[in-house]
C-alpha cells in the first residue's frame, strides 16, 4: 500500500536560509517597488513561488558533472555531451544551444517569421508572444473551447483548437503560417498537458499543408507523465519513450532548459532543416556565441546534459506531479477557484473569481499576489490583464514551484496564507498602472492601490 505522506525522492546535503519579515516590512518593500513583485529583492521573500525557471535545486550528479566542463570557446566536449543527451531524447539532426529560452525564440522567430505572418499556439507564452511580435508577425492563440473555463475538469486542457487551425490555414493560407507551435505543457492556460492525439492531429494538418511543426519543450517531462497518467494506450510506456514520441512528430523545438532541464541557465533551439540551421547559427554566432557554446560556459551544458535525463526520472515526476496537486486540491477544497485540473508546475489561482468584486481594468490578479505576500512573504506571478493585456482571456495568479527546492512543510505554510487571504477576500481592492514598458510591461510595471 503506498504511503499517503508525499515523500520527496531526495535527501538534502545543502540548505540555503530564509529570511522572515514583518507584515509592516513587507508594506514599505510593496510601496517603493511599485506593487510589483519582479521589483521585490529575493532576499525579503519567504516562499518564491514567482517562476519555476532556473530555480532548481541540481543535484548531486549535476554538481560532479559541472566539475569536468571544458571553457573551450570551439569544439567543447561539453557541448559533445549536451548535444548527444539532446538528440537522444529529442531525435533532432541539429542541436544549437542558447542562454535560456527567448534567445532561442528569439532566433527562430527571426529567421523563420517576417511581417505580416501569423504564428499559431495552443496558447503564447510572454516572451514567446512578445519575440514574435517583435519582428512584425502576429502571435494566434488557439486553444480548446475548455481551456477557457479554469473550473472545467478536461484531462488535456492544453490541447490546441484543430478545426480552428484548419480553418485559419483556409482563410489566410498556408504561406502565411512559417510554423505553428504547441507549447507543453501549456503553461498560459494553467500549466496543462497536450495529449499525444492531438500533437499527431496537429501533425497531420501541418504536414497537409508543408507547414513545420514547433514544440516549445519547457516542461516536455511533466507533460510526457501526464500523457502516461491520462491518455489511453501509454499507462505502459515510460515518460522517456512518450517523450521520444512526441518529437517524433515535430519538426523542431525550442527549450528553456531552466525547466524541464533543471538547470540554472541555457536552452536550445533544434530542428531537422539543414539551410535553416546555418541560418540560425548565423544569427547565433552574431548575438549568442560560436554554435558548440552559444552563450553558455561548459559547465553549464554538463548540467543540462544531465538535468535533461533526471529529468525524465518516474520517481521525481510522481513526486512532482502529485505534491503540486497536493497545493491545488488543499484550496480547492476550501473553494478556493484554481484552474482545474491542477498543473503540473504551478497552481493557478483565478483571480477573477476569488475577487469577483474587482473589475478586470483593475487588475485583480496583481491584487490577489500582492495581498499573498503582505500576509505571509509569499512570491507569485500574475497571468492576466498585466501580462497580455488585451489579449488576456482570465486573470490567473500561479504559485509556480521550483523544482526539488521546497519540502511539504513549505506547501502547507502556502495553503495556509492563502486560505488566510482568502477568508478576508471582499477587503481587496484593485490596482492602476502609473508606469510601464511598451514590451512585456509586467516585468517592470509599477502600479498603485486605487483609492476606496
Amino acid at each position: 500500500m503506498p504511503s499517503r505522506t508525499i515523500i520527496e525522492p531526495f535527501r538534502i546535503k545543502s540548505i540555503e536560509p530564509i529570511r522572515t519579515t514583518t507584515r509592516e516590512q513587507r508594506q514599505k518593500l510593496l510601496e517603493a517597488a511599485g506593487y510589483n513583485l519582479f521589483l521585490i529583492a529575493s532576499e525579503a521573500i519567504l516562499i518564491d513561488l514567482l517562476t519555476d525557471s532556473g530555480t532548481s535545486a541540481m543535484s548531486t550528479e549535476q554538481w560532479a558533472a559541472m566539475m569536468r566542463g571544458d571553457e573551450s570557446y570551439a569544439g567543447s566536449p561539453s557541448f559533445t555531451r549536451f548535444r548527444d543527451s539532446v538528440q537522444a531524447i529529442f531525435g533532432f539532426q541539429h542541436v544549437i544551444p542558447t542562454h535560456q529560452g527567448r534567445a532561442a525564440e528569439r532566433i527562430l522567430f527571426s529567421v523563420m517569421c517576417k511581417k505580416g505572418d501569423i504564428v499559431p499556439n495552443n496558447t503564447h507564452f510572454d516572451t514567446t508572444r512578445a519575440n514574435c511580435e517583435f519582428v512584425g508577425a502576429t502571435a494566434l492563440d488557439l486553444p480548446i473551447a475548455e481551456a477557457k473555463e479554469p473550473a472545467h475538469i478536461h484531462p488535456f486542457k492544453g490541447n490546441m483548437d484543430v478545426a480552428r487551425l484548419a480553418q485559419l490555414i483556409q482563410d489566410q493560407g498556408a504561406k502565411k503560417i512559417p510554423l505553428v507551435m504547441l507549447t507543453i505543457t501549456n503553461n498560459s492556460g494553467g500549466g496543462q498537458p497536450v495529449s499525444l492525439a492531438n500533437i499527431r492531429e496537429v501533425k497531420t494538418l501541418c504536414k497537409k499543408h508543408s507547414i513545420p511543426l514547433y514544440i516549445d519543450a519547457c516542461r516536455f517531462a511533466e507533460n510526457a507523465y501526464f500523457i502516461k497518467l491520462r491518455e489511453t494506450g501509454y499507462a505502459d510506456k515510460s515518460p522517456r519513450e512518450i517523450a521520444q514520441e512526441i518529437f517524433s512528430f515535430a519538426d523542431g523545438c525550442t527549450m528553456s532548459a531552466k525547466k524541464d532541464g533543471l538547470a540554472n541557465i541555457g536552452g536550445f533551439l533544434c530542428t531537422n532543416d539543414d539551410i535553416l540551421a546555418q541560418e540560425e547559427k548565423d544569427l547565433l554566432i552574431l548575438t549568442e556565441g560560436f554554435p558548440t557554446y552559444g552563450g553558455l560556459a561548459g559547465r553549464d551544458l554538463e548540467a543540462i546534459a544531465v538535468g535533461l535525463n533526471e529529468a525524465l526520472d518516474e520517481d521525481y515526476l510522481r513526486y512532482r506531479i502529485a505534491s503540486t496537486a497536493f497545493l491545488g486540491d488543499r484550496i480547492a477544497k476550501e473553494g478556493v477557484p484554481i484552474v482545474q485540473p491542477p498543473g503540473g508546475h504551478a497552481i493557478y489561482i483565478d483571480a477573477r473569481a476569488f475577487l469577483k468584486h474587482i473589475p478586470t481594468a483593475q487588475f485583480p490578479g496583481v491584487a490577489l499576489a500582492v495581498e499573498l505576500y503582505l500576509e505571509g512573504g509569499i512570491r507569485s506571478v500574475e497571468i492576466g490583464s498585466l501580462m497580455f493585456g488585451e489579449h488576456a482571456r482570465m486573470d490567473l495568479v500561479r504559485l509556480a514551484i521550483p523544482r526539488r527546492v521546497y519540502t511539504q512543510s513549505h506547501i502547507e505554510y502556502v495553503v495556509e496564507i492563502i486560505l488566510d487571504v482568502w477568508r478576508r477576500r471582499d477587503a481587496i481592492g484593485g490596482y492602476e498602472i502609473v508606469h510601464q514598458a511598451p514590451f512585456l510591461r509586467h516585468f517592470s510595471a509599477r502600479l498603485k492601490p486605487i483609492e476606496a
